[in-house]
């Protein structure tokens, strides 16, 4: 195909060439309704690249065929038989997926490592989870993704199960054997739902780990504003093989999208997808080389460890990509919220990922030296001035077996149930009737329908008081929880 033209871009650029006037939303017409200040800070061209994508980009019966000629371009420059672009962001995206595979009171082998966005669509389609555990790293208190012999059990423990959903890449940047896993679910008829939110960058240089199409998964998912050069809330899904109808999936894409999808994120999606093709090799071999050496002069500050051979290995993950740069601070004697707030405020460096030890710099094509040594330096003076932060507040993390929360109910029912809220002290033993998820990474620790435990509620009260984000709660302060009312 070629890959040279960008349907959207051209199409929207045509409009503007055209000189269309139109009678229809965005009620801004093109920028002209705007407020100045709001232009002043946006930018003009935001407005007028803000159209319709129907009777407006394209005509009234889509008789160009922008969108789909832009995700057959999609679906060519990484191997899918079939792309469907979303401007909901891969929350919608995953949802959709899980939908197109199973129903209400279906089973689905999902990793208990999943993003809040996964336990979303359980809720919205009743589907009942068979949770597949990570394989937990006690001694980093890390969660790697499951392993294929863990799914393997799990579908001969559950043959009537409809499908699996794995994560990979993990917010950490830790990979699961994807191919492995798709074999076993494929000895079963099974598809393969991969996560792949943080792997858009990984079908465009041979150096990364291997991305989901290319491992055999049915339907994988994917942020291009997280790795790649979408604007946020881009997202894909691809589908490839007969396993999953997509028809279907398309349909339930459509009962869970928008009908007022946002051009400006079609346009970021298509153009992203050119430049990769024509010169993502470059440029992403460019970016590997810069966080080689970044790796190297972080790893070189005392205190600091970047993370690397110790995720990797039996029990651990299969693949890291190297782009995720995560530095154990804790023999600064601080935690990694107080690391990435202090880095914030004295340097105006924005990190990713942040837990009870860790803290994370997200790399891309986009970053170059100069981005680079702003963060080296920033780290450096955090380790020399380390001792100048307050000892951070004790965290209770739990050892993995308490971790593992038993599934009382369904999270549907539990969420929509009668419910109450109880002081966390006193959730122990209670049904959680909320997503309780530390973000990020927004993997939650408590679901609906699980049964909290005493070592859980510990971890969320001390995390709580220890700098964790925990945005979904009912209560945000934490101090109380929503639980199911039992009968």
């Amino acid at each position: 195909m070629d890959h040279s033209v960008a349907p959207v871009l051209d199409a929207l650029n045509a409009y503007h060439q055209r000189g269309y006037v139109p009678f229809t939303p965005p009620g801004h017409k093109q920028g002209r309704g705007t407020d100045p200040r709001v232009r002043d800070a946006l930018g003009a061209d935001v407005f007028r690249s803000d159209v319709l994508a129907i009777a407006g980009l394209d005509d009234r019966t889509s008789s160009g065929r922008v969108l789909e000629r832009a995700q057959e371009l999609m679906a060519d420059a990484v191997h899918a038989d079939r792309t469907f672009f979303s401007t909901c962001g891969s929350s919608l995206s995953v949802k959709s997926a899980m939908l197109a595979v199973a129903g209400p009171h279906e089973k689905l082998l999902v990793g208990r490592d999943a993003h809040k966005s996964v336990v979303a669509g359980l809720i919205i389609a009743g589907i009942r989870p068979v949770w597949v555990d990570p394989d937990f790293d006690a001694d980093l208190h890390l969660a790697h993704p499951p392993s294929a012999d863990a799914f393997r059990a799990a579908l001969a423990a559950h043959p009537d199960a409809r499908g699996a959903l794995v994560t990979s890449p993990t917010p950490y940047g830790t990979c699961a054997d994807l191919a492995a896993i798709a074999d076993a679910c494929h000895e079963h008829g099974r598809p393969l739902i991969v996560d792949e939110a943080w792997g858009a960058h990984l079908p465009f240089h041979d150096a990364l780990p291997a991305w989901a199409m290319d491992a055999g998964a049915d339907v994988c998912v994917t942020s291009v504003h997280k790795m790649g050069g979408g604007l946020e809330q881009g997202s894909v899904f691809h589908q490839q093989g007969d396993l999953v109808d997509p028809a279907v999936l398309e349909q339930r894409a459509d009962l869970l999208g928008t009908t007022s999808p946002s051009v400006l994120i079609y346009a970021g999606l298509d153009g992203w997808r050119r430049q990769m093709v024509q010169d993502g090799a470059r440029l992403l071999g460019a970016a590997l080389d810069l966080a080689h050496a970044t790796r190297a002069e972080l790893d070189g500050v005392d205190g600091v460890t970047v993370h690397h051979d110790a995720f990797l290995g039996p029990g651990k993950a299969a693949d890291l990509d190297p782009l995720q740069i995560i530095m154990d601070v804790s023999a600064l004697g601080v935690s990694g919220y107080q690391a990435a707030d202090w880095l914030r405020e004295h340097h105006r460096v924005d990190l990713h990922v942040s837990d009870h030890r860790r803290t994370s710099a997200q790399l891309t094509y986009a970053d170059d030296k100069d981005t680079a040594a702003v963060l080296v330096e920033a780290i450096r003076d955090l380790a020399r001035r380390a001792g100048e932060l307050p000892d951070p507040p004790a965290i209770d993390v739990p050892a993995p077996r308490d971790l593992r929360l038993e599934q009382a109910v369904l999270p549907r029912d539990a969420f929509f149930g009668r419910v109450e809220q109880v002081p966390l002290e006193e959730a122990a033993g209670r049904i959680s009737a909320e997503m309780l998820t530390p973000y990020p990474p927004g993997i939650p620790a408590a679901l609906p329908g699980e049964r909290l435990d005493t070592a859980v509620v510990a971890y969320l009260g001390s995390g709580k008081n220890a700098g964790m984000v925990v945005p979904d709660a009912a209560d945000p302060d934490l101090g109380s929880v929503r639980v199911l009312i039992e009968e």
